[in-house]
């Protein structure tokens, strides 16, 4: 299961890859228009720890960490 969201500029794509009955793995990865040397891994997919998840929180949780990167990558939004 995949879903993309925009967030300051950059796509944040999320996928969920199922592990048990109505339980999944989630893993983002975010491509944009800048990067921060040495702070993100563009373009590639980062596994979201601390899952299984159900799939409502999984996809909320990778969200989440998408935009933390993004946040960390453009600085405070000011």
């Amino acid at each position: 299961m995949q879903r993309t969201v925009r967030y300051r500029g950059f796509d944040i794509y999320i996928d969920l890859a199922p592990t048990s009955k109505d339980m999944f793995d989630a893993c983002f990865r975010i491509e944009g228009p800048t990067y921060a040397t040495g702070v993100a891994a563009p373009g590639q997919r980062i596994k979201v720890h601390g899952g299984p998840f159900s799939r409502r929180w999984a996809y909320f949780v990778a969200e989440i960490a998408g935009q933390a990167s993004i946040d960390v990558i453009l600085g405070p939004d000011g």
